[in-house]
Order: C-alpha cells, then structure tokens, then sequence
C-alpha cells in the first residue's frame, strides 16, 4: 500500500506508525484509518516485531488533532456520517474474539503491546486511538478532549466504554459529559498515563521502555496477557482463573518456557522463538 498519510519503520523488534499529515496537525481522515490498519496489521504478522509504537508526526505539534475539518463539513452535507473507508479495509486483530471486532476495538486482538506516544493534541478520534492503545507515554503540554459534545454527536468509538475501566467513572464522566480540555499533567493524575516526560524525553522514554519489552517478554506471554486483560473485563474471576489455568497447561509446553527458565539460571537474555 502507499503511504501518504501515515509513515512505517520497523527495526530491532519495535514498530513505529507515525500518523502523518503535518499540515493538517495530523487530522484523521479515512485515508489514515485505511493506512493506519494496514500497518498494524503489518506489524502483527510480522515475527520480528514485538512492540508496537504509535506517535504523531512532530512537525504536526500535534498527536492527532481529531478528524479532519473536511470530513466533519461533509458529513454535514450529507447528512449522514461516511467514515471514508471503503469494504476491503484491513482487519488487523478481528477473529480473536467478537467483542473485539469493531473499530478502534481491534487493538485489542493485535498480539503485541501497542504503546501511545502522545507529542502533541489528542483530541477526538486522536483521544479514542490512545485509550485503546495498551499503555500511553505523553509529554509535558499535550492538551487532549473528547470533542463530541461539542458537535453534537455520541461519545465516539467506544470511549463510553473503555475510559472508564482506564481512569474511572468520575473521571470519565467529566471528560465525556463536558467534552472539555485537560491537560496532560491532569490526564496523569487520573490515571490514564503510564509515564508523563518532558517533550524531548518523549520517544526516548518510549523506546526504553519497548525494547524493555521486546528484550525481556516471550512474544507468546505478551501475546496471551494482552488478550487475558481484555477478555477478563468481560468475564468473572472464577473464569478469569480457569482460564489462566488453561494457558499455563498449554504454554508450558512452548520451548519459550525451557528458554526462559535456563536464560533466568545462566543469567542471560532469552532467544525467544515467539
């Protein structure tokens, strides 16, 4: 596919999608979701990657700064909401499980950790794409909203949903009914980033912490991990615990597991086979 909304490096297990329409501080557009997941399907069928990252094109000084003004005026127009993909769009985590197969929700079928690196606005769609991603980085200054209400239209994209398993029902109630600004050091103090770092520390902070990851996670436990955190919002702990048992019956089976163990005794790091 070609790129021109978005950008793709991949190298040392770590994956960057960096959404890319500067001009534009990074709009949304259905051109970018048709690219964006493209890429991540890319980067989950890919062996050699491990971590996912997702930033915004710093020249943007944006994240994502929401949907494009020229899709908002023509959903007016028309009348009716086009979200600007076509059928054949990529469906990268769909046929995990059902409950994940929707917009947005797929990052939670994707097999590998997908880290937000939030260097600018997050507003809108941009607010939608760092809740459901599985950890989020932001720097200092990063201003983020939900917008919706503003344009009279539903909390997007499931954020009814998951911001309030992030930062709560309080918090999520103020950021959805108000539809206002905050700020990243508030955004903090809710709960809903992993880790807040001055604008320049921003990727190198990202990328320590995911080659953390890549370095010293089994692909497989990550894979498993990640689908166990998700599924279990849906399940009760009985389940949860039944299911836990089951996959540690299965993945000790893995050669990952006798890797890991002697790697841990010889004090060395592991040669994942993933």
């Amino acid at each position: 596919m070609e790129l021109k909304t978005t950008r793709y490096e991949a190298t040392g297990g770590i994956a960057v999608v960096t959404l890319s329409r500067p001009k534009r501080r990074n709009a949304w557009t259905g051109r970018m979701h048709t690219e964006y997941r493209w890429l991540l399907q890319q980067a989950d069928a890919d062996r050699e990657v491990r971590v996912i990252v997702v930033t915004g094109d710093p020249d943007g000084q944006a994240f994502c700064a929401g949907a494009d003004l020229g899709a908002l005026e023509g959903h007016s127009e028309k009348g009716r909401y086009d979200p600007g993909t076509s059928d054949d769009i990529a469906r990268p985590g769909f046929g995990v499980d059902r409950r994940f197969d929707a917009a947005f929700a797929y990052h939670f079928g994707i097999g590998k950790p997908v880290i937000a690196a939030i260097n600018g606005a997050a507003a809108g769609v941009g607010l939608v794409l760092a809740a459901f991603a599985d950890l989020r980085f932001a720097a200092t200054g990063a201003k983020f909203t939900a917008a919706h209400g503003r344009f009279n239209f539903p909390a997007e994209f499931g954020l009814s949903w998951v911001l309030p398993r992030i930062v709560g029902l309080t918090h999520a109630n103020d950021i959805l009914l108000s539809s206002r600004i905050f700020t990243a050091q508030e955004a903090d103090r809710m709960g809903f980033l992993n880790e807040l770092v001055e604008p320049e520390e921003l990727m190198p902070a990202v990328m320590d912490y995911a080659r953390r990851l890549a370095d010293s996670v089994a692909p497989g436990s990550a894979r498993e991990t990640k689908r166990q955190i998700y599924r279990d919002q849906h399940r009760d702990a009985a389940d949860a615990v039944t299911e836990a048992e089951r996959l540690l019956e299965a993945m000790i089976q893995h050669p990952d597991y006798k890797e890991g163990v002697k790697a841990w005794m010889e004090k060395r790091g592991a040669a994942w086979q993933g």
